[in-house]
Order: structure tokens, then C-alpha cells, then sequence
């Protein structure tokens, strides 16, 4: 036990000094305050141009617009004819302009008119002018009630109910999603990283036969719990650091948006599950990686074989718009009993819905389950191929030290 604590030590340093994991812990908030900054900066900008209005131009051949009303920073020009407007835009007093048509009724085809090379009206653009011809063709014909009704994007409020028909406690906002799935996609990042860097390190060792040097002292069992528990512990002090850097970067965020971001509610489950789920995630990969450095001759060859399991671990982000979809339908639960895919597809899932309790134990099981089953067969595929250098031993060769040991 002494002998593993001192490797846990002595790689636990050399993890936490590792310029690839200080880099990711401090980029994590760093980033964030740079992008709360520029956005500042390009509202603060923006702001600025708020008084620079878009000048548009129109030719009402029907007379169905009266009274002109401006919509927003945009003012509209009336012109009698194609050709004054077309003066008009040639000299930039407008940046455009469009005709309504004698036959707009029936066609609702409008024609605009630019100075750029455009194929298309942007939306914008296309709301702009469609809210003007709405207020204006409709202004004397509803009430300003009813108008505002009109041509107002939808707003729609939904609310969840209980199984016994009583409005939930809690309710799903993108607000409180937001941090499950900020925190997921750190944590398969997370992943990625600690395992490039215990390959690295098994297949660098075995490569400079460092390996064997250790082995005439220690066992394969203390230096491989003690590789596991150092990268644990890493891990785990890089997820804190985020947690403590959170309420600032979000504090700050929601003063940006307007108080946006102070309607988050992090699920209660999500502190105590989420560490969980990243401390058993990160123990998982760990041996998967042993396994993967134990039956590669070299750092390269471990490297591209760990990508399996690493592209695995995001399935979840690729699919998330089907899990919002169906949080609880087959996949979604077959991901969340998976242990490759279990830790961040809860995390994300801890977000949208409530994971019943038997999911969450049956996972944490299977999780469990795996480490210490992958940790037996990594350390006994190590004792077998510890001093093998230079080749990689087919699954026939395999199967037969594991029969003979």
C-alpha cells in the first residue's frame, strides 16, 4: 500500500503539471469571461449604431400602403416611380428599395431592388418589410390590440404536469439546460485529454523500457491503482474548479443578458450525480486506457486505438436533439445503462427530465461493474505483455495466456 500511495503521489504531480491539463482547467473560465467581453464590446458597439437608421424605399402602384409607419431602425421612403427610386438608391440616399405590384393581392409577389450582389432577401430584411406592409395595409382596418398579435413572433409557454395531473415542481427552461450540457461536453473533453495522457505515459514507458525498471520494485497492481487513483484525483480537482468558477462566469453572463441566466435552477441531483458520474467516467476510461497502453507496443499505436472508446463517450452530444425529443424513450435509456456513454448522457439527461431510480442505480452498477472488471483484466493483460516490446499480440494469443494464467 506504501509503494502505491507513492506512485499515486509521484504521477499525481506529474498530471496536475502536465501544460495540456493547465491549459484546460484555466481555459474553461478564461474563455468564458473572453466571450462575456467580446459580446459586451459588440453590444456597446451596436448600441452605438442604434441611431443609424436603414433607409428603405418603396413604390406603392396600388395605393395600399397609407400612411407610412416606421418599423424599428428602419425608415421607409415612398417614391411615385421605378425610376426615382432607382435614382434615389443610385445616389445612397436608400439601400434598397421594393414595388408593390398592381396585382400584389392576387400574386403577393414583391420585387426589390439592390445595389448588392444578392440571391436572396435576408431575414431581416424580410421581416422589416413584412411587418411594415402588415401595420400599414391593417392599421385602419384592427385594433392596435390586435394588430400587435399579428405581426408579434409567437410566445409560447410550456408547462409539465404530473402523472396525477398536478403542475410540476420543477419545469424544463433551455435555462436549465444550459449548464448540464456545458458541464457534459467539459467533461468529454475532460475524458479525452486524461486519456491521450495515460497512454502517452504507459506507451512512452514501455517505448524508453522505464517500465521494466519499475516493475523490479513495485507490482503491476500498485503502479497500475496508483496510475488510477492519480488520475482520478486530477480529474476531480479540474471539475471542482470549474464548479467554483461557475457562479461568477454566471453572475456576470446574466447581468449581460439582460437577468436571463438568473432563471437557471440547477437540478438538485445534478451537484451529487454529476460528481459521481465523472469521478466512476473517469476511473472507467482510465483502465479502458491501462488495457489499451498494456496491448500497445507504442505511444501513436495506443493513441489511435483509445479514439474508439473516446468517440463513443460523445454519442450523446451527437444525438442530444433526440434525447430533448424524447428524454425517456429506448435509446435515450440505452445510453444512459451504457457505462462508455452512462456519464454524460445522464448529465445532459439530469437537465431535461427526472431519470427514474432504477436507471440510476442499474447504471452507477454497471459502471462500477466495469471498472473492476476492467481494472482485473488490464492488470492481468499487463502481467502477461509487461515486457513485450516492439509487437502487439493478436486475440488468439490473448485468449490463450488468459486460459494459461
Amino acid at each position: 500500500m506504501n509503494k502505491t500511495f507513492l506512485i499515486y503521489k509521484h504521477e499525481f504531480r506529474l498530471a496536475i503539471k502536465r501544460a495540456g491539463y493547465i491549459i484546460l482547467t484555466l481555459a474553461v473560465p478564461v474563455l468564458a469571461l473572453l466571450a462575456i467581453g467580446i459580446i459586451q464590446l459588440v453590444s456597446s458597439l451596436s448600441e452605438t449604431q442604434e441611431n443609424q437608421l436603414v433607409h428603405i424605399g418603396y413604390v406603392d402602384e396600388p395605393g395600399l400602403v397609407g400612411e407610412a409607419v416606421d418599423e424599428g431602425y428602419a425608415r421607409f421612403i415612398p417614391y411615385n416611380s421605378k425610376e426615382e427610386a432607382n435614382q434615389a438608391l443610385g445616389t445612397y440616399q436608400i439601400s434598397t428599395y421594393f414595388i408593390i405590384p398592381d396585382d400584389y393581392l392576387s400574386s403577393a409577389v414583391l420585387q426589390r431592388y439592390t445595389l448588392e450582389n444578392e440571391n436572396t432577401t435576408s431575414p431581416a430584411m424580410a421581416g422589416m418589410i413584412k411587418r411594415f406592409l402588415s401595420v400599414n395595409m391593417l392599421s385602419d382596418k384592427i385594433s392596435p390590440e390586435l394588430m400587435n398579435l399579428v405581426v408579434s413572433p409567437l410566445n409560447m409557454q410550456v408547462n409539465r404536469v404530473t402523472a396525477q395531473g398536478e403542475e410540476a415542481i420543477e419545469q424544463m427552461s433551455f435555462a436549465n439546460v444550459l449548464i448540464p450540457g456545458i458541464f457534459s461536453l467539459l467533461l468529454s473533453l475532460s475524458l479525452m485529454f486524461g486519456v491521450i495522457a495515460l497512454v502517452n505515459s504507459l506507451g512512452e514507458e514501455k517505448e524508453s523500457r522505464l517500465i521494466e525498471v519499475l516493475f523490479s520494485s513495485v507490482s503491476v497492481r500498485q503502479l497500475l491503482i496508483g496510475k488510477l487513483l492519480a488520475l482520478g484525483l486530477a480529474g476531480l480537482i479540474q471539475v471542482l474548479f470549474w464548479l467554483i468558477s461557475a457562479p461568477l462566469i454566471l453572475q456576470l453572463a446574466s447581468s449581460l443578458f439582460g437577468g436571463f441566466l438568473s432563471a437557471i435552477e440547477i437540478p438538485s441531483s445534478f451537484i451529487l450525480l454529476g460528481t459521481l458520474y465523472f469521478i466512476l467516467g473517469y476511473l472507467l476510461f482510465a483502465v479502458l486506457s491501462i488495457g489499451v497502453g498494456a496491448i500497445t507496443p507504442t505511444a501513436r499505436e495506443g493513441g489511435q486505438l483509445s479514439m474508439i472508446y473516446v468517440m463513443l463517450s460523445f454519442v450523446p452530444l451527437w444525438f442530444a436533439t433526440l434525447l430533448f425529443m424524447f428524454p425517456n424513450g429506448a435509446f435515450s435509456v440505452l445510453l444512459t445503462l451504457f457505462p462508455i456513454t452512462a456519464p454524460i448522457q445522464n448529465m445532459l439527461r439530469l437537465g431535461v427530465t427526472e431519470i427514474p431510480l432504477w436507471q440510476i442505480l442499474l447504471s452507477i452498477g454497471l459502471l462500477v461493474l466495469s471498472i473492476i472488471l476492467g481494472l482485473y483484466f488490464s492488470i492481468k493483460i499487463f502481467r502477461i505483455y509487461m515486457l513485450m516490446h516492439g509487437k502487439r499480440p493478436g486475440m488468439k494469443t490473448l485468449i490463450k495466456h488468459f486460459r494459461s494464467t
